[in-house]
């Protein structure tokens, strides 16, 4: 398996830069393509009052999706570097749906992590947890601040879901590259998750790979999956995503919410 074309989101927000030098540096380790894509809604004015008042208001609005666009480009050419080869895709459109629908020819998304601490990355920000729900391709999340993923050293988060089986083998192209992978299982039916079923797969790949059970987390699986990658010194948790459905997660928590909000480290998901 290779990786062929990696597509970033790009927008105005604080940390769309790191992201862009980071899928740039993938993009450069795999040989493969880099894609920048954004997309700026025009807001419609509320049709109250004369007619020529709504056009002159709608014109702005364009003017300035145009403007933000035009402003996305030039950040992608710049932080994008010495990337061997490049696209840029942009539309007047709601972000989300379009890079939905651009992602059809890309191998790897990569989106900013959005949690309560991150700033607000505007109108052209593109939400992980819904990205994850529809793109269906791998997701990567990237922290702010991150400019650079070696993914030498690995955490899988396993359990014994469909969405986690997408995830470690989308993740084939990453694992295969990693110096040390750890299959790691958290909960106290660890023993029951086929935690080694998984490391013969990767083995298979010719992955070096390790398996943890955990069975007696002393925190939410969450925080015991990240303070692991963290003891491990890992920069890279491969997981699937809202195994219990998005809302359910949102509503009553999870760890696909909770990871999507206060990982510090990359995490690449599927769903």
């Amino acid at each position: 398996m290779r990786i062929s074309n990696i597509m970033v989101s790009v927008d105005l927000g604080a940390a769309a830069a790191d992201r862009v030098q980071l899928a740039a540096g993938l993009a450069e380790r795999f040989e493969a393509k880099l894609t920048g894509v954004a997309a700026r809604p025009v807001l419609a004015p509320v049709p109250v009052g004369e007619m020529l008042e709504v056009e002159r208001v709608w014109a702005i609005e364009e003017r300035l999706a145009d403007e933000q666009l035009a402003e996305a480009k030039a950040l992608f050419e710049r932080e994008a570097g010495a990337a061997q080869g490049t696209a840029w895709r942009s539309a007047p459109a709601q972000p989300l749906a379009y890079l939905v629908g651009q992602a059809r020819a890309a191998d790897v998304v990569v989106v900013g992590r959005q949690g309560p601490a991150d700033g607000d990355p505007g109108p052209m920000g593109v939400p992980a947890g819904a990205l994850l729900m529809e793109v269906g391709r791998p997701v990567l999340v990237a922290p702010p601040g991150i400019e650079r993923l070696s993914a030498k050293r690995v955490v899988v988060a396993w359990k014994d879901t469909r969405e986690a089986r997408r995830a470690v083998h989308d993740a084939l192209p990453f694992l295969a590259r990693a110096d040390e992978v750890h299959v790691v299982v958290v909960g106290p039916d660890a023993d029951r998750e086929g935690a080694e079923d998984v490391a013969a797969y990767l083995s298979g790949h010719s992955v070096s790979v390790t398996t943890h059970l955990l069975r007696s987390p002393e925190i939410s699986a969450a925080d015991e999956i990240l303070r692991f990658a963290g003891r491990e010194d890992a920069d890279l948790v491969v997981m699937g995503a809202y195994g219990h459905g998005r809302l359910r997660e949102w509503v009553f928590g999870g760890v696909t919410r909770d990871v999507l909000t206060t990982t510090p480290v990359c995490c690449l998901m599927s769903h």
